[in-house]
């Protein structure tokens, strides 16, 4: 008997509630209409009925909801019955944010449906729409980010068939498989970045981030913080909330280090408890963070002759050096040129084709500045040729604008018989160095840009064959 009672009072209840939530609704929302299973309005409040034009709410019962409800779906729910919970309805005035449901009988069958127009102004959802547009930026920021640390280059790209080049290639690919250091020595322009982002790209930790930091490109005073990132507030002008540095946003990846050459003393100390203790403190910072990353490594410096000077410490050095690669000038591979030209042109979308003599032109030149020099060569010479056909002058041509082949001085001087090859390499270059200042009036950033060099590393070149700028 109770039970009997109480299924009862659950029934009534749950009629109330029905009844209650539908005339919280119908009262609250800018408009509520009934349909039937032939989408034919059974009922549509005043209000609803006075937005489409009607005064008299009866008049619309009957008629096919399209009729008084333009670009109205209600028919669409009470003939598949399946509910449609938030939408946007454009009406002649404003949008409406409507919702539509499915009415059924006490056998489950779809009779009719019911429609309630909740808002008609968009403020009203503006508190959802700006957490929905702030996670559609964040989403499209943290892309952006997660695509600018992706590797973009594989071992395809680095274009070669001679000796030299696939000897590299064959231990970059093995450096890959392990999470040992790995240290790219070699002339700036010869690829070493290319060969890192492969090495990564290959590498177990491939769908990892790849970060990489140049140590000649940021100031001294600011390269820590950007290698470990700051504590909150860490010195004056420092951000409030703190900063992640390189290690933290390569965490997991591979962390590339170009130029660590020119990574001052300090630094080099901590880097290398981070290679041994797998560790750091962010500036300002006592608290130790753990750091999981592969370290590659790149240079154009003589680092053995840089530990002689005092300006690199030996145990950093040998650290780094677990796999060297050394990856040779294109001098030192002639046969890669045509393949190298022919990857070039294509990459610059250029229809030019060079003539065999204007390719024995380039197989000639001393390449000071590597691939780099050879692309600007071939893009200089196809812009300004009137041919698709580049002939040995257009290449002499381009190639005169970046290195002079006489100074002031008079021609460049051979080096002499009794040298040995490093010797004679660094005559060659204080050579062809000077000559280029002494073109240029000291200007060393044209200078170093005509030579397809960086200019810290014409810098250093500089002091390492002993040449004053004050003598331009």
């Amino acid at each position: 008997m109770k039970d009997s009672e109480s299924l009862k009072d659950y029934r009534r209840v749950r009629r109330l509630a029905i009844r209650s939530l539908f005339e919280i609704i119908e009262q609250s929302s800018e408009g509520t209409v009934i349909v039937d299973r032939d989408a034919r309005i059974v009922w549509i409040n005043e209000r609803y009925a006075r937005r489409f034009g009607l005064e008299d709410p009866s008049r619309a019962v009957g008629q096919p909801c399209e009729q008084v409800i333009p670009g109205s779906l209600l028919r669409q729910v009470a003939s598949n019955g399946q509910p449609i919970l938030l939408d946007m309805m454009d009406t002649a005035k404003d949008p409406l944010v409507v919702m539509r449901l499915p009415i059924h009988d006490d056998g489950g069958a779809v009779i009719g449906a019911i429609g309630f127009a909740l808002f008609d102004e968009l403020h009203a959802l503006s508190p959802l729409l700006k957490r929905y547009s702030s996670m559609q930026q964040e989403l499209a920021s943290t892309r952006s980010q997660l695509r600018a640390r992706q590797a973009k280059y594989s071992f395809a790209h680095f274009i070669g068939t001679s000796e030299a080049s696939l000897e590299v290639k064959r231990r970059a690919r093995r450096s890959a498989s392990s999470d040992s250091p790995v240290l790219l020595l070699g002339e700036t322009g010869t690829g070493k970045e290319l060969l890192a982002h492969a090495v990564h790209n290959t590498s177990p930790r491939a769908h990892k981030p790849f970060i990489s930091i140049n140590s000649a490109a940021i100031p001294e005073a600011l390269l820590e913080a950007e290698f470990f990132g700051t504590a909150p507030g860490a010195f004056t002008g420092a951000d409030r909330k703190g900063r992640h540095g390189k290690l933290h946003l390569a965490e997991g990846g591979t962390l590339f280090l170009d130029e660590i050459g020119d990574m001052p003393l300090p630094l080099q100390s901590k880097l290398l408890r981070v290679l041994q203790e797998k560790e750091y403190e962010p500036v300002g910072s006592n608290q130790l963070l753990k750091s999981d990353v592969r370290l590659i490594a790149a240079t154009s410096t003589d680092l053995e002759a840089a530990i002689k000077r005092g300006e690199f410490r030996a145990d950093l050095y040998y650290r780094l050096s677990v796999l060297p690669i050394t990856v040779p000038p294109l001098r030192e591979r002639p046969d890669d040129i045509p393949a190298l030209t022919e990857a070039i042109l294509e990459d610059l979308r250029s229809q030019h084709e060079l003539a065999p003599a204007a390719m024995s032109v380039l197989a000639q030149h001393a390449w000071p500045g590597n691939i780099r020099e050879l692309r600007n060569v071939l893009e200089r010479a196809a812009l300004l040729s009137d041919d698709l056909l580049l002939t040995p002058g257009d290449i002499r041509s381009a190639i005169g604008t970046l290195v002079p082949v006489t100074s002031p001085r008079g021609s460049l001087s051979p080096a002499s018989n009794d040298q040995t090859y490093s010797e004679a390499r660094q005559h060659f270059d204080r050579e062809l160095i000077q000559a280029k200042l002494a073109q240029c009036a000291g200007n060393v950033v044209l200078a170093a840009r005509q030579l397809g060099l960086g200019r810290s590393t014409l810098y250093k070149k500089m002091a390492a064959l002993g040449i004053a700028e004050s003598q331009y």
